[in-house]
């Protein structure tokens, strides 16, 4: 028997299995690939929904909840007419956040306005509200006498028994679902103060808040 013919190359059997294991591979991989790009979606879809639904954000609320005089005290010169006076209001604020998440909020205030003129202020400082909490706040507010005393109206408001005064409180912050969103608390309440009784005869507030 001729030797030659029972030789067999070495590399003949190499040459047609070796393209077959890359071209497993490489299947592999766009099939990983693919599954990988689906759950991905899959995931962030599942993020959207329930961003709008059970994570959807809500308004959270500012509420002046009481207001008080801590400090009333006034005088009359009849001649020349003029009015000495000192006032100061202590206002329970209430935050509350309806959210699933905490609410942030900045540096606010609460402004205090007698006929549409800034007479007194005090400040809220920044800070943060859990899910689902309310947050109470009590302000106490000082009149500046100098511009309260600047409006011609304050003696004929005082000699009359009743002083009109209104605050306003603005809160704004964020509120993180998915990204952040800004949100505005605005509250406004007319009082009425009662010279006679030195106390708060009448109270009407109204709320607006702005996703």
């Amino acid at each position: 028997m001729d030797p030659k013919q029972d030789t067999v190359p070495m590399n003949s059997q190499v040459a047609s299995d070796g393209p077959v294991p890359s071209k497993t591979a490489a299947r592999r991989r766009r099939t990983a690939c693919l599954a990988f790009g689906a759950a991905a979606v899959l995931v962030a879809l599942i993020l959207v929904v329930l961003g709008f639904t059970v994570f959807k954000p809500k308004k959270p609320t500012t509420t002046v909840e009481s207001v008080s005089l801590s400090d009333f005290n006034f005088s009359i010169d009849l001649l020349p007419p003029a009015v000495h006076i000192n006032l100061t209001l202590d206002a329970r604020v209430a935050v509350r956040n309806p959210n699933r998440v905490g609410f942030k909020y900045d540096n606010s205030s609460v402004l205090l306005k007698y006929r549409g003129k800034d007479v007194g202020d005090a400040p809220i400082p920044a800070g943060k509200i859990g899910a689902r909490q309310t947050i109470p706040m009590n302000v106490t507010i000082t009149v500046m006498a100098d511009r309260l005393l600047s409006n011609g109206k304050l003696l004929s408001d005082v000699t009359g028994g009743t002083v009109p005064l209104s605050t306003y409180t603005r809160i704004t912050g964020t509120v993180r679902i998915l990204f952040k969103i800004h949100v505005k608390s605005v509250s406004t309440c007319d009082l009425s103060i009662d010279v006679g009784s030195r106390s708060v005869a009448k109270q009407n507030c109204e709320y607006k808040t702005k996703l």
